[in-house]
Parts: C-alpha cells; structure tokens; sequence
C-alpha cells in the first residue's frame, strides 16, 4: 500500500481498538490500546499494520466502522465504481478493509494515481524555483551589467592616466639607465680591484693557516711521541718485572726450597724444568680445538689474552645486532676474568664507525676500537708487538692471517670456537 494509505488504515484501525472491549482486542495490540488516541496510531503503526494483515476479523471489524462511517463509498465500491469525487486515499484504504471483487487494482490505481500527483507536485515546485532563480539570475546580471559598465568608464580614465605616466616614467628609467650605466662601470673597476686583493689575502692566509696546523702536528706528534715512549717502556718493565717475580715464586714454591738456603742438588748438572709459557703449551700434544687448551693458557701467570671481538661474536651468535653481540661478549669476559684473573683485552673494528659507542666494560676486561683507517686485525698486532718479550700473549682469532701474523711475534693463536665454549661453562 502507499504510505498515505497505509497511515489512513491505521487511524481508522486505533480509533476502533479504542473502542473495543478487553476481551475482544487481540493480544499483540493490548498494550497499544491503553495509548492515547493520537498516540495510539503514531507508537503502533507497525503492530497494528501486521494485525490487519493477518487478523480478519479485527479488519472486518474496522471495516464495520468504514461501513458506517462511509456508506455511499463502500456501496459504490461493491457495485465495482468509483465516485469522481472521492479521495483517492479513502477510495484505497476502504478498497484494502471491506475487500470488495478486485480491490488489489482499485489499491495499485490509488497508488499510481498518488504517484502521479505527488511527480506533479514535485515538477510545479522545481518550475516555480527554477522561475525564481531565472527571475533572480536575469536581475543579477543586469545589475553586474551596469556596474561592468561603471568598472569600464573607470578603467578607461585610469588607462589615460596610466599612460601618462608610463610615458614619464620612461623619460625617468632613461636616464636613470644612463646614470646606473656608469655606476656599474665604476663598480666594476672596484669590484675587480677588490676581488684580486681578497684572491692575495686569502691565498697568504691559507698558506699560513697551513703552516700553523702543520707545527701543531709536528708538536703534539712530537709531545705524544715522548710521552708514550716513556709510557710504553714502563709498562714493559713493570710488566715484564711482575712477569719475572711472579715465575720465580711459582718455581720456589713448586720446588719447596727455602728463601736463602741452597742444597747440594742444586750444583748438579741437569736440565731443568721450563715455566708454563705459551711456547711450552703445544708440547704437550693439544690440538687447536682441544677444550683444555685454553685452560692450559689461561693458567700461565701474567697471561694478557686478546680477543678479535667481532671474530668470535659472528662465530658464537651472528644473528644478533652488533650491539647485543658486544654486550653478550663482554658479559661472557667479565665473568672470565674474574675466574682466571689474567688480563683481558676485547678488540672491535671501530673504522666504520660514525662517532663513539657506548660501550659498558665489565671489571677486569679492557675494550679497544680500532682508529678510523685502521682495522681490528692492525690494532691486535699492535697490543701483541707493544708487549715485552717473555711475556705470555694469546690471541682468540679464527681469521687465519692474524693467527700467522700473531704466532710469528711470539703469541698463541687460539680459535674463536674454543673461547665460546669455555664461556659458556662460566
């Protein structure tokens, strides 16, 4: 049904249901019935709608009323004729109610008759508002006519003005051209004359600025020099002292002989026993990837181990970032260290890197990077050819070139595999 028809048969529907006894009102609609009569078909629409649709004898009801509220109407209906003066909602709705032989199409004639009005109505109001803004359209353009007409009589006035004035300023710009002319050439000159004795200043002060920072070099390469020298050679002999003091108690002690008395073995030839050394740790039949290699070198007294960091880190763990693999590392040598008591020197390359790291050492460890233009396999050979002779060094390097290089100066090479087990019995 169209709307208007649907929201007729429901008024009709609820001033009914207001009337009917308790009992005889149908029990979806109960509740809507005790409503107001205004709100009782504005709330239950819906209900009432589908009751009707479902309930014929609550329609035949409603249709009882249409009957005497309409009789000429429903009679007409019956004979299957329409008054031409009834409205098309009351025609539909007592159509849809009493049921009268082919009320469907009186229903869907409503319906388009309905449309049709309604397309009617919308069309005269789109030809009214599009009359309107014709009107409107029509009194705007006049109006801009009339003020374009103004605009132009004003702008013809201020052209001729305009072109007075461009007429004098042309006068104006000519011999202002003249004059800057020979400004320009004057400046010229000055500019050149300038430029030349700024070309001589600049080229005596980078020559002395040269000169200055070569004699800053030369000094504090000069300072360092000296001052690394003497630190470098006490170091040797303190090292080398304690090295030394510390191999004649072991032998004392491992000889059990007293501080100042000799006895008269002492004065028999023989060959003596050697101090554990890194030179005397691969007579005793161990292969590189022996585990007790490694404990064997960390037993020597003064040991200075040195660790490729990053050789060992890529061996033990590659898939971590290079700043968990540093602090896994170090974790690992601190523990070392202080088990062993040895000195302990981690090397990282540092020539990639863009500023300082942050590094945290564990007690006992010392961390190094190498110098931008200097790789990590340089600064090792440098530790190991900076250390005394005598003094036991072993480096953990799997790289083969280091392991050579190292072994020539007098050191252990030992893999990265062999330090990464021994950490993980720490």
């Amino acid at each position: 049904m169209p709307e208007q028809v649907r929201l007729r048969v429901v008024e009709l529907a609820a001033q009914v249901l207001g009337g009917m006894p308790a009992t005889a009102i149908p029990g979806p609609l109960r509740s809507i019935a005790k409503f107001e009569p205004r709100k009782r078909a504005r709330l239950g629409a819906a209900p009432i709608a589908a009751q009707l649709e479902t309930d014929a004898e609550f329609r035949e009801l409603v249709a009882e009323s249409v009957r005497t509220a309409w009789p000429e109407l429903v009679a007409s209906l019956a004979d299957g004729t329409v008054p031409p003066v009834a409205d098309p909602v009351h025609v539909a709705a007592a159509a849809y109610l009493t049921r009268p032989p082919a009320w469907p199409d009186l229903v869907e004639r409503v319906r388009a008759d309905i449309e049709q009005a309604v397309a009617a109505e919308r069309q005269e109001q789109v030809e009214t508002r599009l009359r309107e803004r014709l009107a409107a359209q029509r009194a705007a353009a006049k109006a801009e006519l009339e003020r374009v007409k103004e605009q132009l009589k004003a702008a013809r006035a201020e052209n001729a003005e305009l072109r007075r004035k461009l007429h004098e300023a042309r006068e104006r710009a000519k011999a202002a051209e003249a004059k800057a002319a020979e400004l320009e050439a004057t400046a010229a000159e000055a500019i050149a004359k300038a430029e030349s004795a700024s070309k001589a200043a600049e080229l005596e002060l980078r020559t002395l600025r040269e000169r200055l920072a070569e004699a800053e070099r030369q000094l504090e390469a000069s300072r360092r020099a000296a001052r690394e020298g003497r630190s470098i050679e006490d170091a040797r002999i303190r090292v080398l002292m304690d090295a030394l003091m510390d191999a004649a108690a072991g032998l004392r002690k491992e000889l059990a002989l007293p501080a100042t008395i000799n006895r008269p073995a002492d004065y028999v030839p023989a060959i003596r026993p050697g101090q554990p050394s890194v030179s005397s740790v691969p007579a005793r039949a161990l292969s590189n990837d022996d585990p007790q290699l490694l404990d064997q070198l960390l037993a020597i007294p003064h040991l200075h181990l040195i660790i490729d960091g990053y050789n060992v880190t890529k061996t033990g763990y590659p898939s971590l970032t290079l700043a968990d693999q540093r602090a896994r590392l170090l974790t690992g040598l601190g523990g070392l260290a202080v088990q062993s008591r040895v000195e302990v020197t981690c090397v990282f390359d540092g020539a990639d890197l863009n500023g300082p790291v942050q590094v945290s050492a564990p007690r006992g460890v010392r961390v190094m990077f190498s110098t931008p233009g200097e790789s990590a396999d340089d600064l090792i050979k440098r530790l190991v050819r900076a250390e005394p002779a005598g003094r036991g060094v072993a480096v953990v390097s799997s790289d083969r070139e280091v392991a050579d290089s190292v072994r020539r100066m007098g050191a252990r090479p030992v893999p990265s595999t062999l330090l990464l087990r021994r950490l993980d019995r720490c």
